[in-house]
């Protein structure tokens, strides 16, 4: 993944809700047992962990330290591995890979697809969700608002990457892939307790608040909360304005 710190403890605490999302995913994985499986982007393993419960052996990979750390912590009998997901190697081929909210955070997106036809059998599938054209565009935009309010450098560069069905089926097919559903479709997600949007902020954009005195991190924060109540304030918490993509894919088999 990119080259970030996440904060494995908030990531717990406030947002487990991403994977509880992704467990749906695995049943369009189907994992039978037996199956080499490759869950890229693996976070705190709570995914890995469900495959695992089929019978499949299943390897977790991430680029963030600690995040492994807390996966190790959390299932000791799982095999997880640290690596970046845009430029990695197995040892063996794997039946399927299985990937939830993480492939938006590669900026090299060809890299990471042709990494996962490298990593797959002919034949092997890619089950993969991740946020897509127009994800978190409100939340993203009262944050860049609240920094030029302030006189502030808004990001040097939106830090994810959001691409379109049709974008994204056109870059697997060129690493060898049959797109078989492609799909992005809106899922306003709740945020856990009234600090729900100040969490998502510190968890997903963190970095950029750092770089902020404490008087300036909170002007923001409270800025972005004014700019969004009307819209992502519902019956007691805040709704993300999440839009995903859901990929199912196989490798071809031969030229």
């Amino acid at each position: 993944m990119t080259a970030r710190r996440w904060d494995s403890a908030l990531y717990e605490a406030q947002h487990r809700f991403v994977s509880r999302l992704g467990e749906g995913l695995i049943d369009l994985l189907a994992p039978q047992a037996g199956e080499r499986i490759l869950d890229l982007g693996c976070g705190t393993g709570h995914l890995t962990q469900q495959i695992a419960d089929s019978g499949a052996r299943v390897t977790g990979l991430d680029s963030d330290a600690a995040m492994l750390r807390q996966a190790r912590a959390n299932y000791p009998r799982l095999r997880f591995i640290r690596a970046d997901g845009q430029d990695f190697q197995v040892d063996a081929p794997f039946d399927a890979i299985f990937s939830n909210a993480a492939l938006h955070w590669m900026p090299d997106a060809q890299g990471a697809a042709a990494c996962m036809a490298r990593a797959l059998r002919p034949g092997g599938r890619l089950v993969a969700e991740f946020g897509g054209a127009g994800n978190v565009h409100r939340l993203y935009e009262a944050f860049s608002a609240a920094l030029r309010d302030l006189g502030q450098p808004e990001p040097e560069r939106f830090p994810w990457y959001f691409p379109a069905a049709t974008a994204y089926s056109a870059l697997l097919e060129a690493q060898g892939f049959q797109v078989l559903a492609a799909q992005l479709f809106p899922r306003p997600t709740p945020l856990e307790g009234e600090d729900g949007l100040r969490n998502w902020y510190a968890m997903f954009l963190g970095e950029q608040l750092e770089r902020l005195d404490t008087a300036d991190r909170e002007r923001v924060l409270d800025a972005c909360e004014r700019r969004l109540r009307p819209t992502q304030w519902r019956d007691g918490h805040w709704i993300a304005d999440y839009v995903r993509l859901r990929v199912v894919a196989r490798l071809r088999e031969g030229p």
